[in-house]
């Protein structure tokens, strides 16, 4: 199947809550993760919630690599989507690694199957 891009949503359970809970651990470890994506990064921006919390973004040339965690449920949601040829799966991994998570589910999803669309880029061109 021929598409735009991949999509992998991935859910961490049993992480650590102090990592998971610490912008600046996480921002590291996401910013790690995308470089060995093979991502080339543009721009990161991270929040942390009060009282617990962290949400963030790794902007890449390739397209994103996001994260929120809820510290008080030990869990992270990671989503990847890559318009590039990217290891995502390797990405995922390493935060699995670096959150300690105990377990994990993934899954990818085609982006803009190609077969699907039905505008045709001379239609842009008039």
């Amino acid at each position: 199947m021929r598409s735009l891009g991949k999509h992998f949503l991935a859910e961490l359970f049993g992480c650590n809550t102090e990592i998971i809970n610490n912008v600046e651990l996480v921002e590291e470890h996401m910013k790690t993760s995308a470089t060995l994506s093979g991502a080339t990064i543009v721009q990161s921006v991270f929040h942390t919630f009060s009282p617990y919390g962290v949400s963030g973004v790794v902007i890449v040339a390739e397209s994103h690599l996001a994260v929120h965690t809820w510290p008080e449920h030990d869990y992270a949601a990671v989503d990847f989507f890559s318009c590039g040829n990217l290891d995502c799966e390797t990405a995922i991994s390493n935060l699995r690694l670096r959150f300690c998570a105990e377990r994990f589910k993934m899954k990818k999803i085609e982006r803009g199957v190609l077969e699907e669309l039905t505008r045709r880029k001379e239609d842009f061109f008039i």
